[in-house]
């Protein structure tokens, strides 16, 4: 429902700007707003027609609100920022339509529904600790949305992205070689022990107070982090045993809830196989990235950002005659030491995802759930035969609110490009993030502060090792049904009771 209101939404804002405008305007972009209670949908059509009306993006979205006149199933269109149009939809109007089953498969025709596979990205945990309460929030929401789209009818492919290269893992390695003093054997031994990733959970933050000791221990993160990314060396080598060893509990933790992925490409690869190389070439090529030779950013590749517009010469808006970004609208993309940020990354991996890199993964098999389903891996080279992954038709991201702007960057960078389809075809599925009350804190057991006391909430946050490890949290809900199944059914073995209680809340008993 949610897209067929996205493509109402549209074909009504395209008719406008005909008539209004005598305009055509093959794409459309439409957005989330970074909060819900903006209203579901975000147009920054404004921003894109700045220039060809010559007038400011603020007038312009006043002049659409005001004459685009009902559209059913929307509440109201509202003006925001420097441009944007934030939209509601009736939820009443809405939920009036599903009770009286008018459905998506009633009102839409097969044809409005794009052919090929779809690409659904979700969890995406960083293999440095055990996943918490807001990764099992990420997980199911995904997990939800893929049956959802599977009960459609569409072909899914679930994908989580493990970012093995990044500071994360490489602080739980200056964890284990600065202050534990491990040697690699050492590591590999306790990564063969059980839950390794609630021990790296108390060492990662750990290592954060070590930095926060002595600002000269963050040269170990920097070295650390050069090392992981040359790769083929015994720093290398011990993040991998350590992330492949925590991905492999999340996986088990995830599990539990019957949650599965198909593949988990990783960024390693993604520098290994020089898929940066492929994607920064066809952006300089483009026009997308530019080079910028003064100002705070001197020395690096920078884009406009998502939402921005080529700033007035005089006054009015004038056709885009290559004059430079302002300060203030460039999103650095490689810095100036030569490093690739993560949004650049990002948008090499989603350039692969849509088929339009022109290079691919090696993939072996990593993982095999108990109904006998394989979970792929990317390596550099792998085995000869596998499922086919990329080359979709369509990407929805499922990622909290925070990524908004890099999600957007990555939209831009593809419509830039030439692969405007591709962008409209690109979803953002956010989510706000996981807080905890001060009372349920202090319930775990954690010791606040007396400005964390006053607070209505308390952001999880893992670097603090603050939070709610997903399995404890799923073993405290079995405890709890099993105190219910054992006062209501004595006559039942401790066994049954026992599976019962677990069956309550994940799909199989560990």
């Amino acid at each position: 429902m949610y897209r067929y209101l996205e493509r109402r939404l549209v074909e009504h804002l395209r008719e406008f700007l005909r008539l209004s405008y005598a305009l055509e305007t093959a794409n459309i972009v439409v957005e989330q707003p970074p909060k819900i209670e903006f209203g579901e949908y975000a147009l920054p059509i404004a921003f894109e027609l700045a220039r060809r009306l010559r007038q400011a993006p603020r007038k312009i979205a006043e002049e659409i609100v005001a004459g685009v006149g009902a559209i059913p199933g929307f509440e109201k269109f509202e003006v925001a920022g420097g441009g944007y149009i934030n939209v509601r939809v009736n939820r009443a109007e809405l939920a009036a339509e599903l009770a009286a089953d008018r459905s998506l498969a009633n009102q839409s025709p097969a044809a409005d529904i794009p052919p090929g596979k779809v690409l659904v990205e979700h969890s995406s945990i960083n293999p440095n600790k055990a996943a918490h309460i807001g990764h099992l929030r990420n997980a199911i929401l995904g997990d939800t949305f893929v049956r959802l789209l599977r009960f459609a009818g569409r072909e899914v492919d679930v994908q989580n992205y493990i970012d093995n290269t990044g500071a994360q893992v490489a602080d739980v390695v200056v964890g284990f070689l600065h202050i534990e003093k491990k040697s690699r054997a050492e590591i590999e031994a306790l990564a063969a022990g059980p839950r390794f990733d609630y021990l790296c959970w108390d060492l990662y933050a750990r290592v954060s107070y070590w930095y926060e000791e002595d600002k000269s221990h963050l040269q170990a993160r920097s070295a650390t982090l050069h090392s992981i990314e040359e790769g083929n060396n015994e720093t290398a080598a011990i993040a991998d045993l350590i992330s492949v060893a925590v991905l492999k509990r999340h996986l088990e933790t995830m599990d539990r809830l019957d949650i599965e992925y198909d593949f988990l490409p990783r960024e390693s690869e993604i520098l290994h196989l020089h898929f940066w190389d492929a994607a920064f070439t066809k952006l300089k090529e483009s026009g997308v990235l530019t080079y910028e030779t003064d100002g705070k950013n001197k020395g690096c590749w920078i884009m406009r950002r998502a939402g921005t517009v080529a700033k007035p010469l005089t006054t009015g808006y004038t056709e885009d005659t290559g004059e430079k970004i302002t300060e203030e609208d460039q999103k650095v993309i490689v810095r100036s030491n030569g490093t690739v940020g993560y949004v650049g990354k990002d948008i090499a991996y989603h350039m692969w995802k849509f088929g339009l890199l022109g290079r691919d993964f090696g993939y072996r098999k990593f993982y095999r759930y108990p109904n006998a389903r394989d979970c792929w891996i990317s390596t550099t080279d792998g085995e000869p035969d596998h499922p086919h992954f990329g080359d979709v038709a369509e990407i929805y991201n499922v990622i909290d609110a925070r990524q908004s702007e890099a999600q957007n960057t990555v939209i831009e960078a593809l419509r830039g490009l030439g692969h405007g389809e591709a962008a409209d075809r690109y979803t953002h599925f956010s989510y706000e993030m996981v807080a905890l009350t001060p009372r349920c804190a202090a319930e775990l057991g954690y010791t606040l502060s007396e400005e964390d006391q006053g607070r209505s909430w308390i952001e999880v946050s893992g670097r603090k090792g603050f939070g709610v490890k997903a399995d404890d949290l799923l073993d405290a809900l079995i405890g709890a049904a099993g105190k219910e199944v054992n006062a209501r059914h004595p006559e039942l073995s401790a066994a049954e009771r026992s599976t019962i209680a677990c069956l309550l809340y994940t799909s199989r008993c560990v």
